[in-house]
């Protein structure tokens, strides 16, 4: 996959993700993973970092029972915005290439 065009659709999926729940970083990987095994770990926590830096992401720190502390990530309010425009924009991409017979 293009690397831009896939970095905006993990950046997409990971909001999805933290849309309605608190999770910590490692469960975002593993669920990503399952879905793009090609994608590096790095490259997940990359988008991690970046989503909270541009305020479209929270991040919890919360006692784990054995080792340190866990960093949870939650959507913020801007990045409800955000998810619901690349989603609008997502669904209108698909729209398109489906209508030119790609599916």
């Amino acid at each position: 996959m293009v690397t831009q065009l896939k970095k905006g659709i993990l950046e997409m999926c990971i909001l999805y993700q933290i849309k309605d729940e608190l999770l910590y970083g490692y469960e975002i990987m593993k669920s990503v993973r399952q879905v793009f095994p090609d994608v590096y770990e790095g490259s997940v926590y990359a988008i991690l970092r970046r989503l909270h830096a541009n305020g479209l992401a929270d991040v919890i720190q919360r006692e784990s029972s054995g080792g340190p502390p866990r960093k949870y990530y939650v959507i913020t309010e801007s990045g409800r915005e955000y998810l619901s425009r690349i989603v609008e924009e997502w669904r209108a991409i698909l729209q398109g290439v489906s209508s030119l017979g790609i599916r």
